[in-house]
């Protein structure tokens, strides 16, 4: 429904399908996600992977009018322990959907054209190398929408482009395009356009394919060991301190703001 699988030479390309716009997370995505992984995986047939989403962008992130009606309890009854139960539960489901990127022992190439945002920006740093074209933009977005980020780029982003500039992202929600990402690390190289960032990773993703593959996987094993660990320490805290402090005055508002297309009044409640 929201993922295309093909297979050719050793080489497995998963393309983001929506079904929302520009590529936009819902519930089929985050259900169908951790089944992909894990059959690449599985998979002798496939050595290495390349991610790339359909369309003009990799993804606009979360699609909230999709996902919120799960969210509705905990806003409407947000002293009771209950519904704060089956966020925790609801958001370690999205962590688990993301950590099979980064937990799948093939490696995975990200090819990022256009919008990269929130969730989409989480997919792409669970993988071991990003290539971007030069159209590309990232945004750690979750804070102008009322949310502490949750699902990894808060864990898995400081290894990749440093504690400053990661704060600076997360602190201000700002977008930055290919060669800021590029000056900061977050991409590995930029390519003109769409189609030369595909042909990119697509022939990084067979040179890795000609490898031992037990040997490729074991070295992503040692190179994702400490990292993994901290960053699973890092998703139980995250998913715990949203559940206890999410709900807010702020989140409602953030809510309504995106759906009446208007800038948000955050008032700190």
């Amino acid at each position: 429904m929201s993922l295309d699988v093909r297979i050719a030479d050793f080489v497995a390309e998963v393309t983001l399908l929506g079904p929302g716009k520009g590529n936009a997370l819902g519930p089929d995505f985050w259900r169908e996600l951790p089944e992909v992984f894990a059959d690449l995986d599985a998979d002798p047939e496939v050595r290495a992977i390349v991610l790339t989403g359909s369309g003009a962008h990799f993804s606009y992130g979360l699609d909230l009018p999709a996902m919120m009606p799960s969210w509705g309890e905990l806003l409407e009854d947000r002293a009771l322990a209950a519904p704060r139960t089956r966020f925790l539960d609801q958001v370690r489901a999205l962590q688990h959907a993301v950590t099979a990127v980064a937990a799948c022992r093939k490696p995975v190439i990200a090819a990022v054209s256009g919008w990269c945002i929130g969730g989409g920006l989480d997919v792409v740093a669970a993988a071991d190398i990003r290539y971007a074209s030069a159209d590309a933009k990232f945004s750690l977005r979750e804070v102008k929408v009322a949310i502490v980020a949750d699902l990894g780029s808060l864990q898995r982003l400081a290894g990749v482009i440093g504690e400053g500039h990661l704060r600076e992202l997360a602190f201000t929600g700002r977008d930055i395009d290919a060669e800021r990402a590029l000056r900061i690390g977050l991409v590995n190289d930029v390519h003109p356009d769409r189609d030369a960032v595909l042909a990119a990773a697509r022939a990084t993703a067979a040179e890795i394919a000609v490898n031992p593959p037990l040997v490729v996987q074991g070295t992503k094993d040692v190179l994702g060991h400490e990292r993994e660990r901290r960053v699973a320490e890092g998703l139980r805290y995250v998913s715990a301190w949203n559940a206890a402090f999410l709900p807010s005055d702020d989140l409602g508002e953030a809510v309504r703001a995106f759906l009446e297309r208007r800038p948000p009044e955050f008032r700190g409640r």
